[in-house]
């Protein structure tokens, strides 16, 4: 039987990329989104991949989400990718609290939300692989984005953490750090901005949404079973430690 996964923030960028990257590899895949149903819409049309609207901030709403995806796919979740994320940028001495709350709430609460409704059925299979979607700027920091910061950079501690306690069950627990990914958030940057960006890559260009895709089909497959509790930055050389 083949395995179920759930990408959260899966029909867009690079959670759509993971998305067709884990169906070409034989998963029963589910998409989540939060918003744009046009866009959810036609990535499920155009893929074959069912789409799921809930908010992943939301605890309940992640509960009865992936009950309704595990009625649709046949079976529990083997596999979680949390990549959902959202950006609110600022100043703190100009960000109000709700700035920084709906960050903190989407990009690193949402990590526990799926994790807790996903845990108990991975431990009794004695089986399962959790990738959360970091960012460079979780590592190093970015002028004007301490929510996204501290809540990329808690994806990482988050992560090291819950992958001692899925050990010895056989469930594997790792982080990847994109570094600038061509998408549609980094294309809107000016482009005096993002030419700037590009001279700091050392292998001179952007990534692309299959270069993280791939690393998340490697860190899923049962053969990476010895790999747990590690952050695989991909950002062209772009920061390094």
């Amino acid at each position: 039987m083949s395995k179920v996964a759930i990408v959260t923030g899966g029909t867009r960028g690079i959670g759509a990329a993971i998305s067709l990257a884990l169906k070409a590899q034989g998963y029963k895949v589910a998409a989540n989104y939060g918003g744009n149903d046009e866009r959810a819409n036609a990535f499920a049309e155009s893929s074959g991949i069912p789409v799921y609207k809930f908010d992943v901030s939301n605890f309940e709403a992640c509960e009865a989400g992936v009950k309704k995806v595990e009625t649709d796919l046949g079976g529990p979740i083997n596999i979680l990718v949390n990549n959902a994320g959202i950006t609110r940028d600022g100043t703190l001495h100009r960000m109000d609290q709700a700035s920084w709350q709906a960050v903190v709430d989407t990009n690193l609460g949402s990590c526990f939300n799926m994790c807790r409704v996903v845990i108990d059925n991975m431990r009794e299979a004695s089986f399962g692989r959790i990738v959360n979607v970091g960012s460079i700027n979780g590592q190093a920091g970015q002028y004007g984005q301490v929510n996204y910061a501290a809540a990329k950079s808690g994806i990482h501690g988050f992560t090291k953490a819950l992958a001692q306690e899925g050990a010895a069950k056989n469930i594997t627990v790792n982080a990847i750090a994109p570094g600038y990914v061509d998408t549609d958030m980094v294309r809107a940057v000016p482009e005096n901005v993002l030419e700037k960006i590009i001279k700091g890559i050392p292998v001179g260009r952007l990534g692309t949404a299959d270069d993280i895709a791939r690393t998340v089909v490697f860190l899923v497959a049962e053969e990476a079973g010895f790999i747990t509790g590690s952050t695989i930055s991909v950002n062209g050389g772009q920061h390094m430690y």
